[in-house]
C-alpha cells in the first residue's frame, strides 16, 4: 500500500536550522522511502495574507524551492510544485467556503488572536483583519484535500488546521453523497518544536535567534554560532552540558560518539569559545555541501522553473479528474439534453429505505431514515458521540419502539409509515 504525505511550506522567508532539522531533513529521509509518495510545495498564496511585499514573495518561493533541491529532494520521486502555478486550488477553496461554516472560521487560532490583541489594544476586533488571515484555514484545507494525502506534517500550533480539513471535507462528503475526500492525519514533527535558538527559546525569526540555513554561507553561519548564549565558566572549569543550548544543536548534527565526546570535555573542562567551534564543525560538514548546491540554483532560476513546472503538470495529473469530479457533484456540469422520464424499473420499486448517519458543522452526531425514493421520515436529535448515535439505530433495527428514541417524524409522515419502513429493513 502507498502512503501519501504532504507537506507545505508558506514563502515570507528563509529557512533556518531548526526548519532544516525539524521539517526539511525528516521529510527528505520519508520521502526516499519505499511505499511513500510524497507531495511538496511553496505556499506562495499563503505568503499573500501576511506579506505585501511582491519581490519578498517571489524570492522567497526561490530560496524555499532551492532550498528543498539543494537539501536533496528529488524531483523525480516526489512532486515538487508551486501553490500558485495550480488553479484548481482557488476554485476547490471556494467549494469548500460554500460549505464551511463561518462559526467554524471563528475559531480558528489565527484569527482569535488577532481579535484578542485588537481587544486588549482597544481596538475594533477586526481592525486589520483581511478575509485571506479569516478564512486562509480553508485555503489550507484545499490545499490538503486536492490530493488526498493520509499524512500532513505540521507543527503543534498547525494541529487545529488539520483538524478543520478533516471537518470540512466530511461537511463536503456528506452534503453531496460521495466519499471524494480522504480524512486527513496530523503527523507533529517534535523535533522541530524542541530546537532551540541562540537564546534557549525555540528558535524562530519572530525571536530573531535562529541560525541561518545557506544564507550568508560559512560566515553568517559562524557568526551566529558565536552569539549562542552560554553560562560564564571560564576554559578548565567544569560545565554541565544537559540543557544547554549548544550541546543540543550539536546533538542534532553530531554522530553518538561526538555526543558522548563532546559531554565529557565539557565535564573536563572544554572552552565555550572551542565547543562552538565543534558545532560549526559538525554543522557546516553536513551542509557545506549542500550550500554550495544551493548557491549554484539560486544562480540559475531558469533551470528551478523547469523543475517546478514539470511538478505542477504531475500535481495537475492528479487534480484535474478530483475536480471534475466535485464539479459534477455540486452542479457546476455543460448542458446536455433532458433526458425523458423512464419507466419505473421493478428494482427502483423495491428499493429499500435507508439509514444515514453524518456529522454536522456543530460537532455533533445525527441519523435520519429515508425511504425508498430519498424522502425524509424521521430525523433524529444530535448526539454526542457517533458511537452514541450508531447504537440508537441499532435498537431501531432491532424492534426498539420509536417513543424511546430521540427522534422527530418528517412533517406529514406517521408513525405506521415509519414503521413500514423499519419492517421493510428488516425484512431486507
Amino acid at each position: 500500500m502507498t502512503t501519501r504525505y504532504l507537506t507545505g511550506i508558506t514563502t515570507t522567508g528563509t529557512l533556518h536550522l531548526g526548519n532544516y532539522v525539524g521539517a526539511l531533513r525528516p521529510a527528505i529521509a520519508a520521502s526516499r522511502q519505499p511505499g511513500v509518495e510524497s507531495f511538496f510545495f511553496m505556499a506562495d498564496y499563503h505568503g499573500l495574507i501576511k506579506c505585501d511585499d511582491p519581490a519578498r514573495i517571489e524570492r522567497s518561493t526561490q530560496q524555499i524551492a532551492a532550498t528543498w533541491l539543494a537539501a536533496g529532494l528529488d524531483p523525480e520521486r516526489v512532486v515538487l510544485y508551486r501553490q500558485s502555478d495550480l488553479p484548481e486550488i482557488p476554485e476547490l477553496t471556494w467549494l469548500l467556503t460554500c460549505v464551511t461554516a463561518k462559526g467554524q472560521m471563528n475559531r480558528a487560532h489565527a484569527y482569535k488572536a488577532a481579535v484578542d490583541a485588537n481587544v486588549a489594544a482597544g481596538e475594533d476586533a477586526d481592525a486589520g483583519v483581511t478575509m485571506g488571515l479569516y478564512s486562509y484555514p480553508i485555503l489550507m484545507a484545499a490545499d490538503i484535500l486536492l490530493f488526498n494525502p493520509h499524512f500532513v506534517p505540521v507543527g503543534k500550533d498547525q494541529v487545529q488546521h488539520i483538524e478543520m480539513a478533516r471537518d470540512v471535507a466530511q461537511r463536503f462528503n456528506h452534503t453531496y453523497g460521495g466519499e471524494f475526500f480522504r480524512l486527513p492525519e496530523a503527523q507533529t514533527e517534535a523535533e522541530m518544536e524542541l530546537l532551540p535558538g541562540l537564546d534557549g527559546r525555540k528558535m524562530s525569526k519572530s525571536y530573531d535567534n535562529v541560525v541561518p540555513l545557506f544564507e550568508g554561507g560559512e560566515r553568517a553561519l559562524r557568526e551566529a554560532i558565536a552569539r549562542i548564549v552560554t553560562d560564564s565558566k571560564l576554559p578548565g572549569e567544569p560545565k554541565q552540558p544537559e540543557g544547554t543550548t549548544l550541546v543540543a544543536l550539536h546533538d542534532a548534527f553530531a554522530s553518538a560518539p561526538q555526543r558522548a565526546a563532546i559531554r565529557a570535555e565539557l565535564r573536563a573542562g572544554l572552552g565555550w569559545g572551542d565547543a562552538k567551534q565543534r558545532l560549526f564543525d559538525v554543522v557546516n560538514a553536513e551542509i557545506g555541501p549542500m550550500r554550495a548546491r544551493y548557491d549554484t540554483l539560486m544562480a540559475d532560476p531558469a533551470q528551478m522553473e523547469t523543475i517546478l513546472q514539470a511538478g505542477a503538470a504531475r500535481a495537475r495529473r492528479e487534480a484535474t479528474p478530483l475536480l471534475a469530479r466535485l464539479r459534477e457533484a455540486v452542479g457546476l456540469r455543460r448542458f446536455q439534453p433532458l433526458a425523458a422520464a423512464a419507466p419505473q424499473t421493478q428494482q427502483a420499486r423495491a428499493a429499500k429505505p435507508t439509514f444515514k448517519q453524518y456529522r454536522e458543522a456543530d460537532g455533533r452526531f445525527y441519523f435520519k431514515l429515508l425511504d425508498g425514493q430519498g424522502a425524509l421520515l424521521l430525523q433524529s436529535a444530535p448526539f454526542d458521540q457517533g458511537r452514541e448515535a450508531g447504537a440508537c439505530v441499532a435498537r431501531l433495527k432491532a424492534g426498539a419502539p420509536l417513543a424511546d428514541a430521540p427522534l422527530t417524524l418528517a412533517e406529514g409522515v406517521t408513525t405506521a409509515q415509519v414503521e413500514a419502513a423499519l419492517q421493510a429493513l428488516a425484512d431486507a
